[in-house]
């Protein structure tokens, strides 16, 4: 499995972040022009969001225009700013008046913690950061591991990071991920030092110097404090509900590929999003009588999502690189890796 969350048609990524005198840390922004369908599913115990009470199914607003994932702790919910500047800027949001400027753009986020990763406190993620990350949004696939949100996340020890994943179903909806992956709990299974989650890896075994290096790294290392969020996106046509239930299944997926995960000092967060560029196909339940159901034909989304979220986390952690932090999956096995 590879691909994007861009494969989604109507969604675009973006990334900004610094990583030098200080710094180690960064925004993504998750635009989406004409408006998606969204919900929200957070599970740790100690999340760090913005607007997530109004995804709620039963809240007025039906449709989002970003989502903000960003570095930064409590602080860096401040990037999202930056992100609705960018938006109205673009006369993007829910309109509150006759006028094309005058709308609200609605950007739920959330955040991992990385203060002081770069080496001063105060260095976090602000309006700044966002409103360069939504200008930097495109619809091409997107960087990967030290970037964007992930630039100061560590995973079990290691640089974290973004990754993200996509697939293509039968009926031709597509389903994709994206995940921020900065966790105290392993995405290496230390017995083996691959991925917990192996669906899509072209890894080789490591050597057994590589292991040793590996297993001796993860022994002497402090864990970092523990967050891992997302977005999980169809082409689909959702409701609100069904967008719930997407996030909810995602989770799933982050807990193969992260163990432990959901801890109480963890605010993993993942957002579902449905931008209805395709019809969900009904689907055929044997039974007494034959029926169309909607839940039958919502049911290989829930499996893909899931599927795609546990490999955006493995290839956050695979894809990324030392960037004067701790030091990468790939600095210790790189034997896993091939010539």
């Amino acid at each position: 499995m590879a691909g994007c969350l861009t494969h989604v048609v109507g969604i675009r990524v973006g990334h900004a972040q610094r990583s030098a005198r200080g710094w180690r840390t960064g925004t993504t922004a998750v635009i989406v022009p004409a408006g998606a369908t969204a919900a929200c599913d957070v599970r740790g115990g100690g999340p760090g969001t913005r607007e997530t009470d109004l995804l709620r199914p039963e809240a007025m607003i039906e449709q989002v225009h970003g989502i903000c994932l960003t570095g930064g702790s409590a602080y860096g919910l401040a990037a999202a700013d930056g992100v609705m500047a960018w938006l109205e800027q673009q006369h993007i949001g829910f309109s509150v008046g006759p006028e094309p400027h005058q709308v609200v753009p609605i950007v739920p986020a959330a955040v991992i913690f990385d203060l002081g990763r770069g080496g001063n406190f105060a260095n976090r993620p602000d309006h700044g950061f966002g409103l360069r990350a939504a200008r930097a949004a495109r619809a091409t696939p997107c960087p990967t591991g030290a970037v964007g949100a992930g630039t100061g996340a560590m995973a079990g020890r290691l640089q974290g990071g973004v990754g993200t994943a996509s697939m293509l179903l039968a009926n031709g909806i597509v389903v994709a991920a994206l995940a921020v992956v900065n966790a105290s709990g392993q995405v290496i299974d230390p017995s083996t030092c691959l991925p917990w989650h192996r669906a899509g890896s072209a890894l080789r075994r490591p050597s057994a110097t590589d292991k040793i290096a590996f297993r001796n790294y993860l022994v002497d290392s402090a864990p970092p404090l523990n967050t891992t969020i997302g977005v999980v996106a169809t082409s689909a046509r959702l409701t609100k509900s069904e967008c719930t239930k997407l996030a909810a299944v995602a989770h799933d997926g982050l807990a193969r590929a992260v163990r432990p995960a959901h801890s109480m000092f963890d605010g993993d967060t993942i957002f579902g999003l449905a931008t209805g560029a395709d019809e969900l196909p009904a689907d055929h339940v044997a039974g007494f009588h034959e029926v169309r159901s909607r839940a039958g034909a919502l049911n290989p989304l829930l499996i893909a999502a899931a599927d795609c979220f546990a490999e955006a986390c493995t290839r956050a952690v695979v894809d990324a690189r030392c960037i004067g932090g701790p030091p990468s999956y790939r600095d210790l096995c790189p034997s896993a890796f091939g010539r």
